[in-house]
């Protein structure tokens, strides 16, 4: 059972959806929402379960996934301080079509489809970037799809890494990621095996544009890497 957490209106002002309210609105949100904590591989959200609270990460990161009908893993997203999931089921009261665990230790505020709702009604600056966050989503989606058509896998492996490394960036050309993804962890992301992804990073390593190092994964010429991509299939990174 996860531990039941006090929220605070300031740790609420972390929360992508919420950055737009005044401190009296946290103030009344801190009354609505309530946190949870969460161990490393503790699963969160079950695929298929009927479940429809919604989640919002205040402190670590968690990974949202499913499975083939072979029972192959793919990975979705990571999802890290400030983000928001779970509101798909909310919204249409269909069972959960992921899984969801947590990577690390994690802080959760929590808000039943009740409490998600009332949010929606009483707060239009939020129901507007929620909104708009469901439209990056789809687009991305959109993106992947083709993604998977017109990309070998070579050039998806390409894709991801840059994919990672524009969310990290520590200059204007060089990108830390941490912790290091797995090579198994882009496999799974991209729908490929993991002695591929393992050929492909070793080859990037050779030609000095990966650099492995205490658990960072450095991308030492995020320009170079991108110079392999075909502009007609540079999608949403």
């Amino acid at each position: 059972m996860a531990d039941v957490i006090k929220v605070t209106p300031e740790i609420l002002s972390s929360i992508e959806v919420f950055r737009e309210l005044s401190a009296t609105e946290y103030e009344s949100l801190s009354h609505i929402l309530k946190a949870q904590s969460f161990k490393p591989n503790q699963r969160i959200i079950n695929l298929g379960e009927h479940t429809q609270d919604v989640f919002f990460v205040l402190k670590g990161k968690v990974r949202i996934t499913t499975f083939t009908s072979s029972g192959k893993e793919v990975t979705f997203q990571d999802m890290k301080k400030g983000q928001m999931f779970g509101e798909l089921s909310a919204i249409d009261g269909e069972p959960r079509s992921t899984n969801v665990v947590a990577l690390t230790d994690s802080i959760l505020a929590v808000a039943p489809p009740e409490s998600f709702f009332k949010i929606l009604r009483d707060y239009p600056k939020v129901n507007e970037l929620i909104l708009k966050q469901l439209t990056g989503l789809i687009r991305k989606l959109g993106d992947r799809i083709v993604e998977f058509s017109a990309l070998s896998v070579k050039s998806r492996i390409h894709a991801e890494i840059l994919r990672l490394a524009k969310s990290n960036m520590i200059s204007i050309n060089t990108a830390e990621i941490i912790p290091s993804p797995t090579h198994l962890d882009i496999a799974n992301r991209i729908s490929t095996h993991r002695e591929a992804v393992s050929r492909e990073i070793s080859d990037l390593t050779k030609s000095g544009i990966l650099h492995r190092t205490e658990g960072k994964l450095i991308v030492q010429d995020v320009a170079k890497l991108e110079s392999f991509l075909d502009p007609q299939t540079k999608f949403s990174m």
